[in-house]
């Protein structure tokens, strides 16, 4: 038989796989002769017997919760398929699962805060930055002063006083909800001086000056319609008056405060975030620019204005980035020299006001929680250096959103800590130029607890007092949240709280008349509320 011969294909084949073999043999071998070595003995480390050996400090252990972990079966010699091995995971799969259940479980009795807090600032109950909502939040409608705590009152001549302002009625010559004196939400509000008859103007912020004469009575239904009624009552029915009511566009943005003149009513001064102050006249029915930053294009929003007292020609603003400023309307106000500003806050300045009877002395209130007083009468610094004396100052937990002075120097703020302090400074008019006060007589005289969070949609509660008081009784009025309007003393004694059907949002911008008991609400709608 004939021997078949290999290809070279074949013979390549087969002297790779014997070489393949051969390795494979080799590497076995190795490891098997590694085995049979021994392990190097470990010398003793060398130590410096000329340097002594600095002890560490033993660090501290913390004593943690001891919980079962998983252990290897093959360290402790269990054969992976054997009885004790699958009894150890059941055991452990057991005690995870009481671990589980048990951060599941219900805790009964009284939890302690400062025992649970799992992360952030450590919890001091004096520093309890949660009190605000304690107990606090909108409750539309809900009385906290009423008939009540006015019969309750002991002494005669207050209770009088209470009733009396707790007796005002709500407008009825329109329902609240009609009564829309300005398109968008109102920002400032105030009455015309005339006791005459009840003449209010509101600013909202768009700019728009809306004005309302309360003097007005609803136009009775017309006699006949032309559309027969199935009804007889049904004419008069779907007939719904509204008011008459005026509006004017005076600023391209929120009006943010406005007060009439003193020497001339027919004459008010507004000002905006526009960064401008206008004079609308309202015998020659014209708006004048008065104030305004020289680069057309600056941004310095104006967020209040007060008319000097004594120097009717002298107004008073401030600014949104922490600067008053004084202007002269004698002066032309192209001129620089008319205007002079002083930097009071690194913040924003929410609202000031000027001592009515001694008007150098001005009150700021700041974003940066600070009320401070200052002295007009010195000037410390140069140039754009200048600024007031300060006469004092007091810190609140939250920023202050307003300060207003009243005749006899007391001074009401509004903070977003929800409360309203009233400072009393009843002897300034011995105060020399550069004095100052303690920090102790900067101290609040009364401090009321009151709900000021309005949010966002709601404009910011600020006290207002009644500049001429008829019977000489200090008080002054501030939005309630749960759709009222407070009224208190200077002592902070609570004299009312306005309210009626019809009102369907907060009157968060309220105002009183000069010399009337008659006080006014504005709302985020642009709606007006007004008790007689």
């Amino acid at each position: 038989m004939v021997k078949e011969e290999i290809s070279e294909y074949e013979k390549q084949r087969q002297a790779n796989i014997a070489e393949r073999n051969a390795l494979i043999k080799k590497l076995a071998l190795d490891a098997a002769a590694a085995d049979f070595q021994s392990k190097p003995i470990s010398k003793k480390p060398v130590t410096n017997s000329a340097k002594p050996h600095k002890k560490t400090p033993a660090v501290k252990k913390i004593k943690e919760e001891v919980l079962p972990r998983r252990t290897s079966s093959r360290l402790a010699g269990l054969t992976a398929d054997s009885e004790v091995a699958k009894r150890k995971a059941e055991v452990e799969y057991e005690a995870a699962q009481d671990a589980a259940r048990a951060k599941r479980q219900r805790v009964s009795g009284d939890l302690n805060l400062t025992d649970i807090v799992v992360a952030g600032k450590g919890w001091d109950k004096s520093e309890n930055f949660l009190v605000d909502l304690v107990s606090w939040g909108a409750r539309p409608y809900e009385r906290t002063f009423g008939d009540e705590e006015v019969k309750e009152t002991s002494d005669k001549e207050f209770r009088g006083l209470r009733e009396k302002m707790s007796g005002l009625k709500l407008y009825d010559g329109f329902e609240p909800n009609r009564i829309k004196i300005t398109p968008e939400r109102i920002y400032s509000l105030a009455f015309h001086p005339s006791p005459s008859k009840p003449l209010l103007f509101a600013g909202d912020k768009l700019g728009n000056l809306g004005i309302f004469d309360a003097s007005q009575t609803t136009n009775p239904a017309p006699a006949t319609s032309p559309v027969k009624a199935e009804t007889p009552d049904e004419d008069y029915d779907d007939y719904s008056p509204s008011p008459a009511i005026t509006s004017f566009h005076l600023h391209t943005r929120t009006i943010s405060s406005f007060q009439f003149s003193p020497l001339n009513p027919s004459h008010l001064y507004t000002s905006s975030y526009d960064s401008s102050l206008r004079l609308l006249d309202l015998s020659t029915s014209s708006c004048t620019e008065i104030y305004g930053p020289a680069d057309p294009l600056a941004d310095e929003p104006l967020s209040g204005i007060e008319i000097d007292p004594i120097s009717p020609y002298v107004l008073y603003f401030s600014r949104l980035d922490g600067f008053v400023g004084r202007h002269d309307t004698r002066i032309g106000s192209s001129s620089s020299s008319a205007t002079e500003t002083y930097q009071l806050s690194e913040k924003k300045i929410g609202g000031f006001s000027l001592h009515p009877c001694y008007p150098h002395f001005l009150a700021t209130a700041s974003l940066d929680r600070y009320l401070r007083v200052w002295d007009l009468r010195k000037i410390t610094g140069k140039g754009d250096a200048g600024a007031p004396i300060c006469v004092g100052e007091h810190q609140s937990r939250l920023s202050v959103s307003h300060a207003a002075f009243n005749s006899v120097g007391q001074i009401a703020t509004a903070s977003y800590d929800d409360t309203v302090k009233i400072h009393s400074f009843e002897n300034m008019g011995t105060f020399t130029a550069g004095h100052t006060v303690t920090e102790k007589e900067m101290e609040p005289s009364a401090v009321i607890r009151h709900n000021n969070q309005t949010g966002r949609w709601v404009t910011i509660l600020r006290a207002q007092w009644q500049a001429q008081p008829p019977d000489a009784v200090q008080r002054f009025c501030i939005g309630n949240m749960n759709r009222f309007v407070d009224v208190y003393t200077g002592q902070g004694e609570q004299l009312a709280q306005l309210g009626g059907e019809g009102i369907t949002a907060v009157p968060a911008v309220a105002q009183f008349h000069p010399t009337e008991d008659w006080v006014a609400g504005g709302t985020a709608s642009g709606k007006l509320c007004l008790w007689m």
